[in-house]
């Protein structure tokens, strides 16, 4: 059975960091891109960050350059987002989703997770 379940989300000050953890399970995290997403209410899911699974390579959302950093171990089936420097706006419920490629629509991503919840306070 698929399954990707996020983690690490909490509330944190202006200015913190903050890793968020995604475990895939099921299928072999290589086989495959992820892409951290994430979304608050009223407002449509955005991509932050997305890493390849051939190469490594690694795209991210002009509000995540600089700051967020998207990595992956396929030993241990698990991806992370980084996130430093973080702002209110930052603020939003963050899931990971799996694809074959980078960049896609939506309707790309077959699974995703339950979502983990990042407030930023000011």
């Amino acid at each position: 059975q698929v399954n990707l379940v996020e983690s690490g989300g909490r509330v944190v000050q202006a200015g913190d960091s903050l890793t968020l953890t995604c475990a895939a399970s099921g299928f072999p995290l290589a086989d495959y891109v992820i892409t951290w997403f994430r979304q608050t209410p009223g407002k449509e899911r955005e991509g932050v960050a997305c890493i390849s699974n051939e190469l490594d390579l690694k795209y991210y959302a002009d509000s995540a350059k600089g700051r967020f950093t998207i990595s992956r171990d396929n030993a241990a089936n698990t991806a992370y987002l980084e996130m430093s420097k973080l702002r209110p706006d930052d603020t939003a419920v963050y899931y990971c989703a799996r694809a074959l490629r980078c960049g896609g629509s939506l309707d790309a991503y077959d699974y995703w997770g339950q979502g983990t919840q990042v407030t930023v306070s000011s």
